[in-house]
């Protein structure tokens, strides 16, 4: 009897999952240790990130509490994670923020907060993986981006312009990294439903709610449908494949 395969198996795999407390980063998390990875979770908040690491298959897994907008912090600190746990084989960035402030009420503060989160962080972490003694000999960045960036979002703009800078990132880093070994993809999700959407209904009337499932034509995405692509792009099922823009938004673009 033949043993069964999987070209998505990350047995002997160390993965850096950001925003794993909740949401995508929690199910991506959960998904790549189903898969066989070694998972190190990263978040701001140790007591959900204790709850994500209740719910991860297997062992040698890590809680690694960190606030990515310290941007020139984090190469230091991925550095100390590869010296604790082994070498990276690829990182799922998941951890950002999204506030809805239309264009009237633009800030510098406001611009900066989420610039940092969603674009400089994912910088950032391509600095140091990069760095010697961090990655695999073949590793893998797998970064998110949103249909904001990519459709009319009014009320939206900072974020998507973030969102935007992500897909732009992930065209450059995947040149520049080439030399290193690291393949650098983008995921461009529609709306997902995670805490942060259940929390947002108590503020939208029921037409509005509406308005939003009706723009995806397969409804409201499910993390899952997020960690599962995450999961392709950081896995061998994906090693031809760089600087690609993987939409999965439930038909919103088609």
């Amino acid at each position: 009897m033949t043993a069964s395969y999987n070209p998505m198996d990350l047995s002997g795999r160390l993965m850096l999952v950001t925003g794993a407390s909740a949401g995508i980063g929690r199910a991506t998390a959960v998904m790549l240790s189903r898969l066989g990875a070694r998972v190190i979770l990263n978040g701001r908040d140790a007591e959900r990130l204790a709850e994500t690491a209740a719910q991860l298959v297997g062992d040698g897994h890590a809680v690694a509490p960190f606030d990515l907008s310290d941007l020139e912090a984090v190469p230091g600190w991925v550095k100390t994670l590869a010296t604790d746990h082994g070498l990276i084989d690829g990182i799922a960035h998941c951890a950002g923020i999204q506030t809805l402030r239309p264009i009237r009420i633009f800030s510098t503060e406001f611009f900066d907060s989420v610039m940092r989160a969603n674009l400089g962080s994912a910088l950032a972490l391509a600095r140091g993986l990069r760095q010697k003694g961090c990655h695999a000999e073949r590793a893998a960045m797998a970064l998110i981006s949103s249909t904001a960036a990519t459709a009319a979002s009014p009320g939206n703009v900072v974020y998507a312009a973030s969102k935007g800078g992500i897909i732009a990132a992930t065209k450059g880093l995947a040149v520049e990294l080439l030399s290193d070994g690291i393949r650098v993809n983008c995921v461009v999700p529609s709306i997902v439903e995670t805490e942060l959407i259940e929390r947002g209904k108590q503020k939208l009337t029921a037409d509005q709610y509406e308005h939003l499932r009706r723009l995806q034509p397969l409804g409201f995405g499910h993390p899952d449908d997020i960690a599962h692509m995450l999961a392709y792009l950081l896995a061998d099922t994906s090693r031809w494949m760089t600087g690609s823009i993987v939409t999965v938004d439930g038909g919103r673009t088609a």
